[in-house]
């Protein structure tokens, strides 16, 4: 409600403060009080922290007329006030963070931060140990003056790579495969600084424990 809807509420006295009906807005209401509204209990929504599977498939907004979003997947209350820490595109699965605390956003997504992903890739043609310095050297994006920051390539298998940058650039991964000549098939985030995705299975998530929400 805005302060006018809400001081309206309570000078109707749908509102009960332990058991008693309440209807002035400047009073405070006493630690572990109990706050009803026409009387269904309310709960006070503090900042929240999620760590989510994002599966392929949906894409981070919180409301799209073609694709379904992160946010079907999540059983919020007033789930407009909460939006991804960054973004995932639609074919890319993974550790996807979720919050109301705008703060703690911009200490991960600043490029000043240089907060490390780690993605796992599956690409379509053999990968070769040059690749790992060119990675190292930084690559040049189409359309993109500036050089990406150096990233690092760990080859694990013919087609398959983990690859950790920390930078943000729009689609960069993809981006930076295409850049060496190559086609990322599948795209799996698995972690985000010191925090990684672990079992959580896709399309389920999380709160985040207060020692995972200290890492950043």
């Amino acid at each position: 409600m805005s302060r006018k809807e809400a001081t309206r509420t309570l000078h109707r006295g749908e509102v009960t403060v332990a058991g008693e009906v309440e209807k002035k807005g400047a009073n405070h209401v006493p630690e572990g009080a109990e706050v009803r509204f026409n009387g269904v209990h309310l709960q006070l929504l503090g900042p929240t922290y999620l760590m989510f599977h994002k599966p392929v498939g949906c894409i981070c907004a919180n409301d799209d007329p073609h694709h379904m979003t992160v946010f079907s997947y999540l059983d919020l209350p007033n789930p407009d006030k909460f939006h991804t820490v960054g973004r995932l595109d639609l074919d890319t699965s993974g550790l996807l963070l979720i919050t109301n605390d705008g703060k703690w956003t911009h200490r991960i997504t600043s490029p000043k931060h240089g907060c490390k992903k780690v993605y796992r890739a599956v690409v379509a043609d053999p990968l070769e140990e040059k690749n790992i310095e060119s990675f190292k050297r930084g690559l040049k994006l189409h359309d993109e003056p500036k050089l990406t920051e150096p990233a690092e390539l760990e080859i694990i298998s013919e087609r398959e790579a983990l690859v950790t940058v920390s930078e943000g650039r729009y689609h960069q991964v993809r981006r930076m495969f295409a850049a060496i000549g190559n086609k990322v098939e599948t795209l799996h985030r698995e972690q985000i600084g010191e925090l990684a995705l672990g079992d959580l299975k896709s399309g389920e998530f999380r709160e985040l424990t207060a020692e995972e929400v200290a890492l950043f």
